[in-house]
């Protein structure tokens, strides 16, 4: 343990709304003033905990609620954790909240219209073509948070965002 008392920021949003970019650009401000924290990005960790994954309600379920032990663990560890997660439900980052005392849920608002546009991992195309049934903010229920300690708009750029988000977890006093 490093005698420092650990954080969590959870970054969701709907997929292709900038999470993992805004993710990057935390790590990045986090690290130029010598902090480290371990990403827990679900498709990442998907391959391990969910191989062969369905992407159904009870998958998801089980899903979410190891990624919030896994990051609650290493935040008792005193490291930062960064979850880059959609976590469709407000129940799944609540659970983690619950887990977590040091908390940080960021929203990262975009419309469905933008994310189509983005789509960097094809998951619109593939809904639009009914390869994809379980997409978030589609035929999946995604359950916006209603009382974010952060929220951004996917319209700035992901630096922006990880200052505002950055700003935050220094006025909270967790680093």
């Amino acid at each position: 343990m490093n005698g420092r008392e650990g954080f969590a920021v959870w970054i969701t949003g709907i997929p292709a709304s900038g999470k993992s970019a805004i993710t990057r650009e935390l790590v990045t401000r986090m690290n130029s003033q010598g902090l480290s924290a371990a990403v827990l990005e679900s498709d990442a960790l998907r391959t391990i905990l969910t191989p062969e994954p369905t992407f159904g309600s009870n998958e998801r379920d089980h899903f979410y609620l190891q990624m919030a032990q896994l990051g609650a663990m290493l935040t008792r560890q005193g490291i930062p954790v960064i979850f880059d997660a959609t976590a469709n439900r407000r129940a799944y980052r609540d659970h983690a909240r619950n887990l977590i005392p040091r908390f940080v849920e960021v929203f990262v608002s975009c419309t469905l219209d933008i994310c189509r546009e983005r789509d960097p991992k094809g998951i619109y195309a593939a809904a639009a073509r009914g390869a994809a049934s379980n997409v978030p903010g589609m035929q999946a229920v995604y359950e916006p948070p209603l009382a974010p300690e952060v929220a951004v708009d996917c319209r700035d750029t992901p630096p922006i965002n990880a200052e505002t988000i950055f700003t935050r977890i220094m006025a909270l006093h967790y680093i």
